[in-house]
């Protein structure tokens, strides 16, 4: 699986305590494959389907009885055949191996995408204060990810910004 690691320094209110949103990719050619049936689960995938399944599709839209929480979202064009998953309020609980598969017709033929997702809490940048200063913290947001993988790419966005 490909590793991706995350770490975030939040400056959002309690109720919401990570407010970064992520986005695994998992795109397949659909003008080759036509539209067809897709899922993302946690853990790594079996055989068939997917373990521990988050959400599914049916090629053109999520299957909602599939959707285990609000907080797992397709925001791409499924009719492009971007599946790609964007975890909302990402938590440090959210750490841990993600799969997609696109189920493509015939044996074996299953495109198959699998993330190692590492999450961590920033360490809080903090000043000294000198005689006429006063203590400060950053109040800017910290995400980093690194994907030692040649053409992965993944998009991590925080509110309206993007970072890549």
């Amino acid at each position: 699986s490909t590793p991706l690691h995350v770490w975030f320094q939040s400056n959002c209110a309690s109720t919401q305590p990570a407010c970064l949103d992520i986005t695994l990719t998992c795109k397949y050619d659909i003008k080759y494959n036509g539209p067809t049936e897709a899922c993302w689960g946690r853990g790594h995938l079996p055989l068939s389907g997917c373990s521990d399944q988050l959400l599914a599709t049916d090629g053109h839209k999520v299957i909602e009885e599939t959707r285990v929480s609000s907080r797992y979202q397709l925001k791409g064009r499924l009719d492009e055949g971007n599946v790609s998953l964007t975890i909302m309020n990402l938590t440090e609980e959210d750490a841990g191996v993600y799969g997609c598969r696109v189920e493509i017709y015939g044996p074996f033929n299953d495109e198959k995408h699998e993330v190692s997702l590492t999450v961590k809490r920033a360490p809080r940048l903090t000043t000294t204060p000198s005689s006429d200063t006063t203590s400060s913290s950053s109040d800017s947001p910290q995400t980093t990810a690194t994907t030692p993988t040649a053409g992965t790419k993944h998009t991590l966005m925080r509110r309206d910004e993007e970072f890549q």
